[in-house]
């Protein structure tokens, strides 16, 4: 028997948008795994142990010694070496370890490149695009570019000027990289009314309040990251001094003026992380109002936005405690990547015509 709601919806156009959702689902799962990766480069210091921009003869790692002993010589010519790893006594058994992990992050973005290039091109070529979606389909392939320009951007703020990367241009690659993510969602999600019969969602009022009050808490995030500032609260578990307090206080010592308000907000690494851990709770409330509002038109998105919230909280919680274990501080970041699509998910159905008719 035929969905009523999709009676006036012919076939075809239902065909392609159920393709398309489901190739766009493909790329944002791949996105999520690259957030992770990332995750794993930042926390193992690996971002600059590649120190060249290769997009295609660095698809391969090095094979031979000389490769590997030509790869090494250049890293040594970093900050980060001739300031931390040289001294620390590396080798360069420890230097491939670091490079693999970089390596793979430059794989992965290389494959999910092609993963939506050419299948886009194939759906254009085809015929398969509804009307209306090739300029936006465009500018999520823009925003894939931009990526890579923006990653290779932050890794040279770490090869010529610090022993790190700097935590700006770190931030606006993860947010470049949020943001894709929640572009593919949103688009899917409109593909998927689209062959429904159902118009498109508009962002708007509660769902936008959400997604902004989001974004803050993640560029903040990001800081407290490239600053290493996950650690400046103390640690060890369940060790109240820590968190909720940091440093046993409400309010840290260490906080630095000195070079005014806007330095501090954006690079003392105490407030940075006293604002990342404060704000959440704002996101928090306004999360919680937004799940109870989809929770008689739709339950299950209610929970699902619950769980991750909630999840996210308690990562962060454990990620103080254990001094930022790695695998706990990547679990964290996956995590908050799944709260974005999330919270699109929620924002969309907040914004559907079918949301607002009832």
């Amino acid at each position: 028997m035929s969905n009523p709601k999709t009676i006036g919806v012919s076939p075809k156009l239902r065909s392609d948008a159920t393709a398309l959702s489901r190739w766009l689902f493909i790329v944002a799962f791949m996105v999520l795994a690259i957030v992770v990766v990332g995750g794993i480069t930042r926390l193992t210091e690996s971002g600059v142990s590649i120190t060249e921009w290769k997009p295609v003869s660095g698809t391969l790692p090095p094979i031979t010694e000389a490769q590997w002993q030509a790869e090494f010589d250049a890293y040594r010519a970093t900050p980060q070496y001739q300031l931390v790893n040289g001294p620390a006594g590396m080798t360069i058994e420890t230097y491939k370890f670091i490079f693999f992990w970089e390596w793979v992050h430059r794989l992965l973005a290389r494959t999910i490149g092609l993963v939506f290039a050419a299948p886009l091109a194939w759906f254009w070529v085809k015929g398969r695009i509804p009307e209306g979606y090739k300029p936006r389909l465009l500018a999520l392939l823009a925003l894939g570019a931009l990526q890579g320009a923006v990653g290779w951007w932050m890794v040279k703020s770490g090869i010529v000027n610090d022993v790190k990367v700097s935590h700006f241009r770190l931030a606006t690659h993860l947010l470049v990289a949020l943001f894709t993510l929640a572009g593919l969602v949103w688009t899917a999600l409109d593909l998927i009314a689209l062959g429904k019969g159902e118009g498109r969602s508009k962002l708007r009022g509660l769902g936008l309040l959400a997604l902004v009050m989001l974004v803050f808490q993640l560029f903040y995030g990001a800081l407290v990251a490239g600053l290493r500032a996950g650690t400046s609260a103390g640690g060890g578990w369940f060790n109240w001094d820590a968190w909720p307090l940091m440093q046993g206080k409400v309010y840290p010592d260490g906080v630095d003026w000195a070079l005014g308000a806007g330095p501090a907000l954006l690079s003392d690494p105490f407030l940075v992380h006293f604002i990342h851990r404060w704000w959440a709770w704002g996101v928090v409330a306004v999360l919680v109002v937004v799940a109870r509002k989809l929770r008689r038109t739709d339950r299950k998105a209610s929970v699902v936005l619950h769980s991750v919230f909630g999840t996210q909280v308690l990562l962060g919680i454990l990620t103080v405690w254990s001094g930022v274990a790695i695998w706990l501080g990547v679990l964290h970041q996956l995590v908050g990547a799944l709260l974005v699509a999330t919270t699109v998910w929620c924002a969309h159905i907040l914004g559907s015509p079918r949301h607002a008719a009832k």
